[in-house]
């Protein structure tokens, strides 16, 4: 007799291949209009078990303790996106956050309350396509567009280069800022609960279904060899949702200098410990150092 997860893996499987049909009859309608681009084609069979996100007005959009400016700009392929700067006086430090595959920009307020108020660093925050107030539907392309978007924008509102921010990424995200460190050298990398490859952690949560990932997408144990600066990542050892060893994989394909800190007895979102926070003051001091 089947597994519970045998079960919910063929139902999965079955909703993917709906989702398919319909997609594909959705390509097949618009086939005929040129004016479609090609980076705004639907999602694949994997990125719909992939995203999870919370369109506007879902969440609280007037957060207390924040001092933050709406931001909104354009993709490459012209999807137009909102963010939220969050701008600190004679800040530290100047960091792109792209958050995890739920939630939007509201769901990190009171993390932006912190790094502005106490850790003294400006801050920009921003919405993947499909989530919050940012138009159009997420894919993994699209999204690292976003971010490469995210990345020129927070360049003009602090003036400054892409080597002098640090670029700070949770679970997804941190696949995300691999892939610009790897494109381009920030002044620093945090990760925070992140995995060592879509499909590696496709195999975690959809066994019967990992085979849909290519082996290329968000491959960032591959693609983290590229980059040579500062890291500073940071795992739960109880992480129900990207495994304790799936997140220590990639940080031993990582170079040099580069920090671990092994949060005991804690899960995927609760990573805000005072060990935490010390260290990522104490990595922002020692990276600032070094740039001055």
């Amino acid at each position: 007799m089947p597994s519970y997860v045998q079960l919910m893996n063929r139902v999965l499987l079955l909703l993917v291949l709906v989702f398919s049909i319909l997609g594909s009859q959705c390509v097949a309608d618009e086939a005929t209009t040129e004016s479609r681009e090609s980076s705004k084609q639907s999602p694949s069979l994997d990125e719909l078990l992939l995203f999870f996100p919370s369109k506007f007005p879902k969440g609280n959009w007037a957060p207390r303790n924040l001092r933050y400016q709406d931001i909104n700009f354009d993709s490459k392929d012209g999807t137009h996106l909102h963010g939220w700067y969050c701008p600190s006086k004679s800040p530290r430090a100047t960091i792109l956050i792209a958050h995890g595959n739920a939630g939007n920009v509201t769901s990190r307020a009171n993390w932006l309350s912190y790094l502005q108020s106490r850790a003294g660093v400006s801050a920009f925050v921003f919405d993947y396509r499909g989530y919050g107030r940012s138009e159009g539907v997420p894919t993994v392309e699209g999204v690292l567009q976003d971010g490469r978007a995210a990345r020129a924008k927070l360049c003009e509102l602090a003036e400054i280069k892409p080597s002098e921010m640090i670029l700070m990424g949770e679970s997804l995200g941190g696949a995300i800022v691999v892939q610009l460190a790897a494109d381009s050298a920030p002044r620093g990398l945090v990760l925070q609960s992140t995995f060592s490859s879509l499909r590696g952690i496709a195999k975690v949560h959809y066994p019967n279904l990992a085979w849909l990932v290519p082996e290329a997408k968000l491959n960032s144990i591959a693609t983290i060899k590229s980059y040579e600066g500062p890291l500073l990542q940071s795992h739960g050892t109880t992480d129900r949702t990207i495994p304790y060893a799936n997140g220590k994989a990639l940080f031993l394909a990582a170079n040099k200098p580069k920090t671990l800190i092994t949060i005991k007895n804690r899960d995927h979102d609760d990573w805000m410990t005072n060990e935490y926070l010390r260290k990522l003051d104490a990595f922002i001091d020692s990276i600032g150092k070094t740039h001055r």
